[in-house]
């Protein structure tokens, strides 16, 4: 794990973030100054020289790869879907270890076809997690906001402390929690140490009203930390998981249509703001906002 000093190198981006080919995607986070990526299956596979040129071009932008997303409805299902699944989950490992990928990020089910019983989530979440073993990688079991059973993040935790396996921890995304109104005192509740990733995004109004309006925002209108107007309650999360101990990798997922539209080093300059911001404002607290907007939950006692 990184040490979270407030330095630019405890942030990375997520390739969704960006448009063009995977180079350019690599190429623009490193001229920001980044050091990691979160990467995207569909920049892998959709790779114009294939799976192994995609491979050679993370390997040889020199960026540490944060993990690897993401595994969609794995859990809860039964007889042939779920050997449809396995399979899924199967190629996806393998596509994370020739990448050098630590982690699989996999999310919460949405599927009707799903069963709810928790006990029987937490299974599946277990053999995921055994798949994962012989090639050395963790997975971290993201609560998504409209999953069907498990929608936050305090009940992902349930799940996989009911898995009990080593390398399955809990992926904490910061729009998630906040789409949701989930108290971030349940935090206190988890074991820092498995807590394998933390992702971070804001948007642009109090809530999201409907379920549909909720998954709109996620997927097409995120902005980056200290853009959004839960500026406030992204530093308090950072300050908790680092009053937690937390020593893991932040990365920034930021699905945007407008920035989908705009030359990637201007994109990705908006990040290393933010990387700034969450650095040297909210951990270290020693530079302006990227908006110029002090928080108050950022300002020294």
């Amino acid at each position: 794990m990184t040490q979270t000093t407030g330095a630019i190198d405890d942030f990375g981006m997520d390739t969704i973030t960006l448009a063009g080919s995977l180079e350019n995607k690599l190429q623009a986070m490193r001229d920001a100054g980044f050091s990691q990526v979160m990467l995207k299956a569909n920049d892998i596979v959709g790779h114009a020289g294939g799976v192994d040129a995609a491979v050679r071009a993370v390997k040889a932008s020199g960026l540490r790869v944060t993990g690897f997303q993401v595994l969609r409805d794995f859990e809860g299902l039964s007889g042939h879907l779920h050997a449809y699944k396995v399979d899924i989950a199967k190629a996806m490992l393998e596509m994370a270890h020739a990448l050098g990928a630590p982690l699989l990020l996999a999310c919460s089910s949405t599927s009707q076809h799903a069963t709810q019983d928790l006990d029987a989530i937490a299974r599946d979440l277990r053999k995921l997690a055994m798949l994962a073993v012989p090639m050395g990688i963790q997975i971290a079991y993201e609560g998504l906001s409209w999953g069907r059973t498990i929608n936050e993040y305090t009940t992902a935790w349930d799940v996989i402390c009911r898995a009990d396996a080593p390398n399955l921890g809990i992926g904490i995304d910061s729009f998630h929690a906040f789409a949701t109104n989930t108290p971030l005192d349940g935090l206190d509740a988890l074991d820092v140490r498995k807590i394998f990733l933390v992702q971070l995004s804001d948007f642009m109004w109090q809530e999201t009203r409907t379920v549909e309006e909720r998954i709109s925002t996620a997927r097409t209108f995120r902005v980056f930390p200290g853009e959004g107007v839960h500026s406030t309650q992204v530093a308090d999360l950072v300050l908790r998981l680092a009053a937690l101990g937390y020593r893991g990798d932040y990365s920034f997922e930021v699905f945007n249509d407008d920035y989908q539209q705009m030359p990637l080093p201007m994109v990705a300059q908006r990040a290393r703001a933010s990387a700034r911001w969450l650095g040297e404002e909210v951990l270290r607290r020693s530079v302006p906002l990227p908006n110029r907007m002090r928080l108050k939950a950022a300002t020294p006692s």
